[in-house]
C-alpha cells in the first residue's frame, strides 16, 4: 500500500514525478466526449441538458422541473437536523468574517489636473458548480458563494446533479439558501458547464464559472474558458505533511487518510526526517484504514499516488515542499512558526499538531478552494477578489496633458507609431 522511499533511492524521484504528473492523465476519449457534449448543449440547449441528465444521472426531468423551487428549499429545512444546521451556521459565520477582509473599494489619485484610479465592480453573473455523487459538499457551497456575495455579484446561478429521485441533497440547498443563492438548477457534469457558458432557455448564461468537479467537469471548464472566465482547472486533492521525530503518528495517519478518501487520484504524502516515524505512520495507516467506509478509495489513492519520503533534514524537506507546491501543507514539526518563512508554495498551510486540514475544509474561515497539481506556484485560494473586475480611470486637463506631451511624444516616436503622436498633437497646439 503506502511505501517508504529513502532519499537517494532510485525510486524516490520516480514516485515524486508520478504523483506530480497524475493530473495530466486525460484520455482522448474523455476530451472528445466533453467536446461533443458542449457542442450538443450549445446547439440544442435544454433538450441536450435533459438528455444527458437522463443518460448519466438516470433521472427524467423536464425544463420546468430543472429549477429548484422555494417549496423544495423549505422542505429541506424541515428535513434538517439542528446539529447540522448549527454547524453550517458556524461555518458560514467564520467564512464570512474572514472574507470580509478581502473586500476591495474603488480608489483614485489626484495630482495637479490629473485623476487616475481603479473602479471596482462585481462580475455580473456567476455560475457555481457543486458536485453530487459520493458526498454532498456543503462546505463547497459556502466557500464559493460567500465571497461572490461579498463581492456584490448580483446573480449567482448554482447547478448540481440530481439524485435518482430527481432531488438535490437538502443540506446543499440549505447551504445555498443560507449563503444567498437564489437560482438553483438540477444539472451536472459537462452539460451543466456548457449550459452555464452558453445559456439555455432555462439556465442563464454566466460570465464566470467556479466550483470543483470530476475530470469531465474540469475538462469542460477548460474548453469553455474564453467564452467565460473560470476560477481554475482543479485537479485531484492532495496533502503534504512535513513531520519530525517528535510528531504523533496517529495524527499524521488520520490526516493522510482524510485526503486519500476523496477519490482514487487524490495524493497523500508524508515528508519526514525520521525513518522510525515513517514506519510507525505506515502501521497506523493500516490500522485506521480498515475502519473507514471509503477504505477502498483510500487504498487505491495511497497505493498509486501516496508515499512516505524520508529526507536528511528539515531544510531539504522545505525545499521538497516548495517543489511539490501542494494544495494542503501541514507543518508538524518542533517550533513550526520558525519554519513558516521557508514555505514559498502552498495553497493553505496548517501549523502544528492541532490544526488538521479538516479544520480548513469546514470551519476556520479561509477558503478551501485551493490550487492543485503544483499550481500554488502561481495560483491563490479562491476569494472575493475572484468575483470582481477592475476598470482603470484616467482624466487629464488641458494643462496637464500639455505638460506631459513631450514625454508622451517621445515614447510614441520610439515605438514608431505616428498616429499615436498625431492623437496628441491635435490637442496640444
Amino acid at each position: 500500500m503506502l511505501q517508504i522511499f529513502i532519499e537517494d533511492d532510485k525510486d524516490f524521484i520516480k514516485m515524486v514525478n508520478k504523483i506530480l504528473n497524475r493530473g495530466e492523465v486525460q484520455s482522448k476519449e474523455v476530451e472528445n466526449a466533453v467536446k461533443e457534449i458542449i457542442n450538443e448543449v450549445r446547439i440544442n440547449g435544454d433538450i441536450s441538458v435533459l438528455n444527458y441528465t437522463k443518460m448519466f444521472d438516470k433521472v427524467c426531468l423536464n425544463a420546468g422541473s430543472m429549477r429548484v423551487t422555494q417549496a423544495e428549499i423549505k422542505k429541506a429545512y424541515k428535513f434538517a437536523d439542528k446539529k447540522y444546521l448549527d454547524a453550517l451556521e458556524k461555518s458560514h459565520e467564520n467564512i464570512l468574517k474572514f472574507h470580509k477582509t478581502q473586500v476591495e473599494n474603488s480608489k483614485f489619485l489626484s495630482d495637479e489636473g490629473c485623476i487616475v484610479g481603479q473602479i471596482i465592480r462585481p462580475v455580473k453573473r456567476v455560475g457555481l458548480y457543486i458536485p453530487g455523487g459520493r458526498a454532498p459538499l456543503v462546505s463547497t457551497v459556502l466557500m464559493n458563494a460567500i465571497p461572490a456575495v461579498l463581492a456584490g455579484v448580483p446573480e449567482i446561478i448554482m447547478v448540481s446533479p440530481p439524485d435518482k429521485s430527481g432531488k438535490i441533497n437538502p443540506y446543499l440547498l440549505i447551504a445555498a439558501d443560507m449563503s444567498g443563492v437564489k437560482n438553483i438548477f438540477k444539472a451536472g457534469g459537462a452539460q451543466a458547464i456548457a449550459a452555464l457558458a452558453y445559456g439555455t432557455d432555462t439556465i442563464p448564461k454566466v460570465d464566470k464559472i467556479v466550483g470543483p468537479g470530476n475530470i469531465y467537469v474540469a475538462i469542460a471548464k477548460k474548453f469553455v474558458f474564453g467564452s467565460v472566465d473560470i476560477d481554475m482547472i482543479a485537479g485531484p486533492s492532495e496533502i503534504l505533511i512535513i513531520a519530525d521525530e517528535g510528531s504523533t503518528p496517529e495524527f499524521i495517519a488520520a490526516d493522510l487518510l482524510s485526503q486519500a478518501e476523496h477519490d482514487e487520484r487524490a495524493s497523500a504524502v508524508l515528508v519526514t526526517t525520521s525513518l522510525a516515524l515513517a514506519k510507525k505512520v505506515k502501521l497506523e495507516i493500516k490500522k485506521q484504514l480498515n475502519l473507514l467506509k471509503r477504505k477502498d478509495i483510500a487504498y487505491e489513492s495511497l497505493t498509486n499516488y501516496g508515499g512516505i519520503f524520508v529526507i536528511n533534514n528539515l531544510e531539504k524537506a522545505m525545499s521538497f515542499a516548495n517543489n511539490f507546491a501542494p494544495e494542503h501543507l501541514e507543518l508538524m514539526v518542533k517550533d513550526p512558526f520558525l519554519w513558516l518563512g521557508k514555505i514559498e508554495n502552498a495553497g493553505a498551510i496548517f501549523i502544528g499538531n492541532y490544526s488538521p486540514e479538516v479544520s480548513g475544509d469546514y470551519i476556520a474561515g479561509p477558503n478551501h478552494v485551493l490550487p492543485t497539481g503544483g499550481t500554488s506556484r502561481f495560483f491563490s485560494p479562491l476569494g472575493v477578489y475572484d468575483f470582481i473586475k477592475r476598470s482603470s480611470l484616467i482624466y487629464y486637463s488641458y494643462e496637464k496633458l500639455k505638460k506631459m506631451a513631450p514625454y508622451i511624444s517621445a515614447i510614441a516616436e520610439i515605438e514608431g507609431l505616428e498616429a499615436h503622436n498625431n492623437s496628441l498633437k491635435k490637442r496640444i497646439i
